[in-house]
C-alpha cells in the first residue's frame, strides 16, 4: 500500500473513489487502523469525551494534543494523519493560529490540520496554508461552538441556513482548505456541497453523497455502551467482549488459577534448598 497523500487523496475524488477516515489516539489502535488500510486518521479533540471523560471537547489543551498527536503520528505510515486544533489554539489571532499548527507539523509529524468554523476562520486558514501547512476546515456542527448551539444540534435546516453552510464551504474552500468535514448536515446540502466544491468532503451525519466518512473509532465498535448516536453504524460490539475478558480475568484472578505453570517463570528459579536457606536466614 502506498502513503496517502494529499495527492492521492484529490485523485480519489477525481476518480469517484470514497475516502476513509476514523478518529484515533493511541499508538495501538494507530497500527491497527493504519494496517486496515484506513486512508486518513484524525486525531480528534472528541479525545475529551473518548479518551479523558469530559461532556464535551472544551477542555483539550494544545500539550494533550500533542501527546496524543505524536503517539498515533509513529504508528502510521501509509494513513493521512490529520490533527485537530483544540478550543483557543486558533481563534485568538492569525499568529497564535500558525505558531500551533506549526507545532503539530514538527511535534508529531502531522499532515495537516483541522480547525473548526466557516468565513471567520478564513484569515487563519489563509495565513496556516501560505506557510505550507495543509488545512482540514469543519463546518455544519462545529463541537467547539456547542455552547451557541444549545447542544449537538443538525447545522443547515431551512434556507437561510442551508445557504449560510454553503457560503462557509465556499469560503473555507477560497480560503486555502484542501478537505472539509461536513458534520451534522443534511444530505441533499452535503451532496451539494460535494459538487460545488474542489475540496474533499468528509461527512458525519452527512449522508452518503460525501466523498468520505468519518467515525469516532470507539462509536463504531460498540465501546460505548448504550450510547449510539443517530449517524453511528457499528461494526462490531467490542464493548461486551472487552467486558467479558476483565471479568474472566478477574475470576481467575481471585480464584487463584492464573497465572497458571505455562504462564509463569518456573526453569528460572532457585532451588528449594536455596530457597529454604533464604527463609531460614531471613
Amino acid at each position: 500500500m502506498k502513503k496517502n497523500t494529499i495527492a492521492t487523496l484529490a485523485a480519489m475524488k477525481a476518480n469517484g473513489e470514497k475516502i476513509s477516515q476514523l478518529t484515533c489516539y493511541d499508538y495501538t489502535t494507530a497500527r491497527l487502523v493504519d494496517a486496515a488500510g484506513i486512508n486518513t486518521v484524525l486525531v480528534g479533540d472528541s479525545l475529551g469525551m473518548t479518551m479523558q471523560g469530559y461532556e464535551d471537547t472544551l477542555p483539550v489543551t494544545m500539550e494533550e494534543m500533542i501527546v496524543y498527536g505524536r503517539s498515533v503520528g509513529r504508528a502510521c505510515k501509509d494513513a493521512f494523519v490529520i490533527l485537530d486544533m483544540p478550543f483557543m489554539s486558533y481563534q485568538v489571532s492569525v499568529q497564535q493560529a500558525v505558531e500551533n499548527a506549526g507545532r503539530f507539523m514538527k511535534e508529531c509529524r502531522a499532515n495537516a490540520v483541522k480547525l473548526e468554523g466557516g468565513k471567520t476562520v478564513c484569515p487563519q486558514i489563509q495565513a496556516i496554508t501560505a506557510c505550507g501547512i495543509p488545512v482540514c476546515a469543519h463546518i455544519g456542527m462545529t463541537p467547539q461552538s456547542v455552547n451557541s448551539f444549545g447542544g449537538f444540534k443538525v447545522q443547515g435546516r431551512g434556507e437561510a441556513n442551508a445557504r449560510r453552510v454553503l457560503e462557509d464551504a465556499l469560503a473555507v474552500e477560497a480560503a486555502g482548505a484542501f478537505m472539509v468535514v461536513l458534520e451534522c448536515v443534511p444530505p441533499k446540502l452535503a451532496a451539494l456541497i460535494t459538487k460545488k466544491t474542489k475540496m474533499i468532503t468528509i461527512g458525519i451525519g452527512a449522508g452518503a453523497g460525501c466523498d468520505g466518512q468519518v467515525l469516532v473509532y470507539q462509536d463504531m465498535l460498540g465501546l460505548n455502551g448504550d450510547f449510539v448516536p443517530k449517524f453511528v453504524k457499528q461494526f462490531a460490539h467490542f464493548g461486551e467482549a472487552f467486558q467479558e475478558a476483565f471479568g474472566a480475568y478477574d475470576a481467575e484472578v481471585k480464584a487463584g488459577t492464573f497465572p497458571a505453570p505455562e504462564q509463569t517463570y518456573a526453569k528460572s528459579d532457585c532451588s528449594d534448598e536455596f530457597l529454604a536457606q533464604l527463609d531460614a536466614e531471613y
